[in-house]
């Protein structure tokens, strides 16, 4: 393929290349009203919110702000999350899709206005989201979602092509959305907030909340914050077991290009319904266009060569719009919870000074900003019309019950399956750049050669509940199949919930 000559080597995010803040890390205990646990697009919208009004407020993150998931996204804005609202209308009944709907408009309404008065430049345009088949199946579903959009009032307009060359059956427009680059609007949300009072640490890792004598936020480095209320935005709630949230959610991947086009772009950010999933939109870069193609989604830990996920992008994108320069290439890590609607409130029932927000599927950048306006409408103690749609306590028997029995069962088997598969190969046996299982004394372990022959070894049992983890060859990943965790070649943390690494082997 031509497009394999052509990518990028090692995975390489867009939205990062702009200078982002520095802070330093936590040295001493803290007092602040609200403590939030991750400087992505929930914790920093929530923490403007309050800031603003006047509350003392801390963000920690282990890493660096807006490292995470925040910085790998296709930075979409809208109300258009696939093929949802039929099912939700089924599921939950038209008054809470209708909310569904609502709320997530809000949230591209906050935006909006915020862009505006705060005078945020960060590449923001209105656009019209497509949803289109490519199948008979798929054409009937769209018909049938665009009568759940009459129903509930969605601005709408049901096509019968797009522009590209793509043979399509039908397509679904949801009218008036947005796209943006997501790191400029939030250095300069943060810059507010920081201006505000707010205080920010890097490199500073949380590993517990006790509530004994208040809510005390624990740092893997023995340093505590008091607080009146803690906010968990770290992605997968770092502190799940009151709330059992690994049992009730599940991570899966995805995958991005980007590349540099001199042909005009002629709008809109489009999706397939069909499967494998394709999605296309454009940001501006340098005077021209680049080109966003993302898609090819499967569970986390589920997928043997992770290198073909990026080629398979590389010859739709050839297809499409011929060829092209590859300048980016990243990867996403997403949750979805049982009933495909996220959780976003007090932790347990009796323990509301503890908020979470989690399981956005793969529109976070929409979903993320509307919990932070529910988690600040909990802290302040205002009434909000969506708290009951996405309260964490809720679960729905039909389909979540099922899934949950299938999604369980799966994990028992990796609890298992690592430890009594046939191992073939030994540490020696890897090629420069190589990494996959090998045998250890005896052992599963895992193993990476690098660019200079030097290997590391670990122990592949992710640290979170015992699981085997699987060699992400694109990444250069060791990736928890159960709950998502995630862990670089030499063993440290880079996704939760598991906040130990992997423990380091002598070969």
């Amino acid at each position: 393929m031509d497009g394999q000559s052509r990518m990028p080597k090692y995975p390489r995010t867009y939205w990062r290349e702009i200078d982002l803040p520095k802070f330093g890390r936590l040295e001493g205990d803290l007092e602040v009203d609200v403590a939030i646990v991750g400087a992505g697009m929930t914790g920093i919208t929530a923490a403007y919110l309050l800031s603003k009004q006047g509350k003392k407020v801390a963000i920690i993150e282990a890493g660096s702000v807006l490292n995470g998931t925040t910085g790998h996204t296709t930075a979409k804005i809208t109300a258009q999350h696939g093929l949802l609202y039929d099912e939700l209308i089924s599921h939950f009944g038209e008054e809470n899709a209708k909310l569904y709907y609502e709320s997530h408009s809000d949230a591209l309404g906050f935006i909006r206005r915020v862009i505006n008065e705060e005078n945020i430049d960060c590449d923001f345009s209105e656009q019209d989201a497509i949803i289109y088949s490519v199948t008979d199946e798929y054409k009937s579903k769209i018909e049938t979602e665009a009568e759940a959009y009459k129903k509930l009032g969605i601005p709408h307009e049901l096509r019968t092509s797009i522009p590209f060359n793509i043979e399509v059956k039908n397509a679904l427009a949801m009218k008036d959305q947005g796209q943006f680059h997501p790191l400029k609007y939030l250095r300069a949300l943060l810059k507010k907030a920081v201006d505000a009072g707010c205080q920010v640490f890097e490199n500073t890792t949380a590993k517990d909340i006790t509530l004994e004598g208040g809510t005390v936020v624990h740092t893997k480095e023995d340093k505590k914050i008091s607080c009146g209320h803690a906010i968990i935005a770290s992605h997968w709630p770092f502190f799940d077991k009151r709330g059992l949230y690994f049992a009730r959610m599940y991570a899966s991947r995805s995958y991005a290009i980007g590349v540099k086009s001199d042909k005009e772009y002629p709008g809109g950010m489009y999706i397939s319904a069909d499967s494998p999933t394709r999605s296309i939109r454009y940001t501006p870069h340098d005077g021209d266009n680049l080109l966003i193609i993302g898609g090819e989604n499967h569970r986390t830990g589920k997928s043997e060569n992770t290198e073909k996920h990026y080629l398979a992008l590389a010859k739709f994108s050839e297809d499409v719009f011929g060829n092209g320069h590859y300048m980016y290439r990243w990867s996403a890590q997403d949750l979805d919870t049982l009933d495909k609607l996220p959780y976003i409130g007090p932790l347990k029932d009796d323990e509301e000074t503890i908020l979470v927000a989690t399981g956005y599927k793969k529109w976070g950048m929409t979903t993320s900003t509307l919990a932070g306006h529910i988690l600040a409408d909990y802290v302040l103690n205002l009434e909000s019309p969506y708290k009951k749609l996405y309260h964490p306590s809720r679960f729905e028997l039909d389909p979540a019950l099922k899934k949950a029995v299938s999604f369980n069962a799966s994990v028992a088997g990796h609890l298992v399956k690592g430890k009594l598969e046939y191992i073939p190969k030994f540490p020696g046996d890897l090629a420069v750049g190589e990494g996959g299982v090998v045998l250890v004394d005896g052992n599963r372990a895992g193993g990476y050669k690098d660019e200079t022959g030097k290997l590391y070894l670990v122990d592949t049992t992710c640290t979170h509940l015992g699981c085997e983890c699987e060699w992400n060859s694109a990444e250069k990943t060791w990736d928890c199949p159960c709950h998502g965790s995630r862990f670089a070649y030499d063993g440290e943390v880079v996704e939760g919930p598991a906040i130990e690494n992997l423990k380091k082997l002598e070969g």
